[in-house]
């Protein structure tokens, strides 16, 4: 998952996400290193957060944006 590359790209650290997502900074830790694995809704708060595709936040794509239809 690109999480820790997104949240350093953007500048701030990991209580400042989880402060802004209403989350504890442990967890943010623990998805970074990849000792715990994300519900759909944390996926979907973090893709919301770094306006980034799912997809692109778990690596299965190069392209951040949304695909459209």
């Amino acid at each position: 998952m690109r999480l820790k590359q997104l949240r350093r790209e953007k500048g701030i650290s990991q209580l400042k996400l989880a402060m802004d997502l209403a989350m504890n900074q442990n967890s943010i830790s623990r998805y970074e290193t990849g000792e715990r694995e994300c519900d759909y809704a944390t996926l979907i708060l973090f893709a919301d957060y770094f306006d980034v595709s799912i997809d692109y936040l778990l690596g299965r794509t190069d392209n951040r944006t949304f695909l459209k239809k």
